[in-house]
C-alpha cells in the first residue's frame, strides 16, 4: 500500500513538473540563446526539483520555485560570460565582391528554436503576442547583450509580467535593485541599433503575408532571381551561421545565390515555425542519392509587406532533428538546370 502511494506520488510529481516544461524551456532559451543549452538547463532544473521536492515547503507556488531553480541553473551556465550573437552583431556587412565564408564555432551563434518547444498554449491573444515577440531573433540578440542578472530581470518583468517583489524574492535581492536592473536593461535595449525589422508578423499570418510567403516559395524553388528581388526589402539582410558573412540588399543577396550559392538551385521548401516567425526547411538536390538533402532552416523577417531578414541556419545535423524534419526527401530534381 505504501509503495503504491509512493508510486502515485512520484507520478503526480512528474506530471506537475512536466506541465511547466514548455514555459521553462522558453525562459531558459531567452536566457541562453541556444535550444540545446535551454533543454539541458530545463532537464537540470527538473532533476534538482525532483531531488529537493521533499524540502519544498510551499512558501511560494511550485511555478515560482521552478523559476528560481531555472534562473540559478542559467546563471551558473552563463558564468563563463559567453554571449551568443548574430553575424551582424560581430562583423560589418561586406559587399558580394569581398564575400568570404569564414565559419565560427557553434557556441558563438544565437540559434533558432521551434515555436512549439517554447510557446505555451494560451487563450490570451495579448499574452501569446508578447511570448512570440520575445523569442524573435532581433529581441533574442538584444537580450544576449545584457548581463545575465539584468537579462533575468527583464524577462521576468517584461515578458512574464512578474511583479518586482516576486523577482526580488526569486533573486534574493531588493525591489529597488530589481527596478534599477530593469531600468538599465531597458536603456541598453533602447540604445541598441538593429539591422532587422521583424515586428510586423501577424498571428495567424494575414492574407498579404501568406501571399508573400507563397510567392517566396515559388521564386526560391524556381530560382527566379527577378521574382525574388521583387519580394525583398531594399535593406534586406541575409545571414548564414555558422559563417560570419552577412549581406545587405537584393542585388548582393541574389548575386550570392547565383554564384557561391548556386548549388541551391532546384531546392524544395517545407514550412516551419521558428522564433515566432515564418520559416522553411530547405532541401537542395542530392546528386549522390537522388531526391533532396537538408541544407538549411530559413527564418524570415517581414516588414512593410516585404522580406526584411533572410536567415539561413546551415547546421542541418542539429536543426533538422530538432524541428522533427526528415533527413532526406524523395522526388525529382527537375529544376537543377536552372542554376545561374
Amino acid at each position: 500500500m505504501g509503495n503504491g502511494t509512493a508510486t502515485r506520488t512520484a507520478a503526480d510529481l512528474d506530471e506537475q513538473l512536466e506541465r511547466h516544461r514548455v514555459e521553462l524551456t522558453g525562459y531558459c532559451y531567452r536566457m541562453l540563446g541556444s535550444p540545446f543549452e535551454a533543454e539541458d538547463a530545463v532537464q537540470e532544473t527538473l532533476v534538482r526539483a525532483w531531488r529537493s521536492h521533499a524540502g519544498f515547503e510551499g512558501r511560494s507556488s511550485l511555478r515560482s520555485w521552478l523559476y528560481r531553480i531555472a534562473t540559478n541553473v542559467c546563471l551558473d551556465m552563463l558564468a563563463a560570460g559567453s554571449r551568443r550573437a548574430r553575424p551582424m552583431d560581430l562583423t560589418e556587412s561586406l559587399p558580394l565582391a569581398r564575400a568570404v565564408l569564414a565559419p565560427r564555432p557553434d557556441h558563438v551563434w544565437l540559434e533558432p528554436m521551434p515555436d512549439d518547444r517554447v510557446l505555451p498554449a494560451t487563450e490570451d491573444p495579448a499574452e501569446a503576442a508578447v511570448a512570440k515577440e520575445s523569442v524573435r531573433l532581433a529581441f533574442m540578440a538584444a537580450l544576449q547583450q545584457l548581463p545575465p542578472r539584468q537579462r533575468a530581470v527583464l524577462i521576468l518583468r517584461e515578458v512574464l509580467a512578474w511583479r518586482a517583489s516576486e523577482v526580488a524574492e526569486l533573486l534574493d535581492t531588493s525591489v529597488a535593485s530589481v527596478n534599477s536592473a530593469l531600468q538599465r536593461a531597458r536603456a541598453t535595449l533602447a540604445a541598441r541599433k538593429d539591422h532587422s525589422a521583424d515586428a510586423a508578423v501577424s498571428d495567424p499570418l494575414d492574407e498579404e503575408q501568406q501571399r508573400l510567403l507563397e510567392r517566396y516559395v515559388k521564386a526560391f524553388e524556381g530560382y527566379d532571381m527577378a521574382a525574388l528581388t521583387a519580394l525583398l526589402h531594399e535593406d534586406a539582410v541575409m545571414t548564414m551561421p555558422p559563417f560570419d558573412l552577412w549581406l545587405t540588399g537584393p542585388a548582393d543577396i541574389t548575386g550570392f545565390m547565383t554564384t557561391l550559392g548556386s548549388a541551391c538551385a532546384g531546392s524544395r521548401l517545407l514550412p516551419v515555425r521558428a522564433n515566432g516567425l515564418p520559416g522553411f526547411a530547405q532541401y537542395k538536390p542530392d546528386p549522390d542519392q537522388g531526391g533532396f538533402t537538408p541544407w538549411s532552416v530559413q527564418v524570415l523577417e517581414i516588414s512593410q509587406g516585404r522580406i526584411a531578414g533572410f536567415h539561413c541556419f546551415l547546421d542541418t545535423r542539429r536543426w533538422f532533428p530538432l524541428f522533427g524534419l526528415p533527413l532526406h526527401l524523395e522526388g525529382e530534381t527537375d529544376q537543377v538546370e536552372q542554376a545561374g
